[in-house]
């Protein structure tokens, strides 16, 4: 499914669902509640999408090239690899605070509940990891970063942002702890975890 759909129905029936599914969970998603929200019979939806699951595997696809877009907006190859990581850490997190519908539905909504995500769409999701362990592997060939495994240390970079993200998103976090002091800090403490020097960066 392309993230630019070919009606304006389609982009009705998506922006629809993103919202239901965020407010209601995807138990409570159904096509004919769809259908009434947009003013539409089932049968339209069905003419797009075969089934509940291809609807939200169709969101899911493009929350991830969304995702994609701001890394690689992030993303200078003239930067040193720590400045690199550093704004890609900053965009994913401002990702998931600014397009919170489509984060929960890319990262939190319980995949057991759906047909499994197909396996080329995956495949496709992994280019924002790969981004960050290019960036990380540049950064042992330079001497600054220490790690044998570059793509490991950029799926632990993922899992500490994603609990950033969700704790912000459902307001969890110590208020007395400022957002932005978080945000900056989260970055900085996962860069420093692969220093060779653990000085270079100040939390």
């Amino acid at each position: 499914m392309s993230r630019n759909p070919d009606s304006g129905l389609q982009r009705l029936i998506l922006d629809t669902a993103r919202k239901l599914l965020f407010t209601e969970g995807y138990a409570r998603l159904s096509m004919r509640k769809i259908a009434q929200r947009i003013g539409y019979s089932a049968t339209s939806i069905y003419l797009h999408y075969g089934n509940k699951d291809e609807l939200v595997h169709a969101l899911i696809d493009e929350g991830v090239d969304l995702l994609h877009e701001e890394l690689c907006a992030a993303y200078d190859g003239s930067q040193e690899p720590i400045e690199q990581l550093s704004e890609m850490f900053l965009a994913y997190i401002n990702f998931g605070l600014t397009r919170p519908e489509y984060y929960e539905i890319m990262y939190v909504l319980h995949p057991e509940y759906m047909t499994r995500y197909p396996a080329e769409k995956y495949r496709k999701a992994r280019r924002n990891l790969e981004m960050i362990a290019s960036a990380i592997s540049s950064g042992v060939k330079s001497g600054q970063f220490e790690t044998h495994d570059p793509m490991l240390c950029a799926n632990l970079a993922w899992t500490q942002l994603h609990g950033v993200v969700t704790l912000l998103n459902s307001e969890r976090v110590d208020k007395r702890i400022p957002s932005e002091t978080l945000i900056a800090a989260s970055g900085s403490h996962i860069i420093r975890s692969l220093l060779k020097n653990q000085t270079q960066v100040e939390v």
